[in-house]
């Protein structure tokens, strides 16, 4: 048996009945409950709303995680500036504070009032 070649109308046909067949497969179908169909309706809306509260919950803990890391950030920057702050004031060399002038008056009065008083 050697293989014959279909012609353009073969082809045709059998597709013709292909198309048919599906046609006639998709026609035996029950139709659809209205009660069933209700129901996959709700469970498709309760599946959107879990998935909304998911990525909301999701969308929370990642605003979330950014702050906490904003306020560490900002924590280690204010301590560092500390530290540079505490070392530079160590750095200073040692000035010891001069009395005014008032104040050396004062004192200069005071040892003056003392030695009278000892007299």
């Amino acid at each position: 048996m050697a293989f014959k070649d279909q012609t353009f109308q073969e082809r045709g046909a059998l597709a013709a009945k292909a198309k048919q067949a599906a046609l006639d497969k998709l026609r035996a179908k029950p139709p659809i409950d209205e009660a069933v169909a209700a129901e996959r309706a709700r469970a498709a809306a309760a599946k959107a709303e879990e998935v909304a509260r998911l990525s909301a919950e999701k969308k929370a803990a990642r605003e979330q995680a950014a702050a906490d890391k904003k306020a560490a950030k900002e924590l280690a920057i204010a301590e560092q500036a500390a530290r540079d702050a505490a070392a530079a004031e160590a750095a200073k060399p040692y000035k010891p504070a001069l009395p005014s002038e008032a104040e050396m008056k004062a004192a200069r009065d005071a040892r003056y009032a003392a030695r009278k008083a000892r007299k």
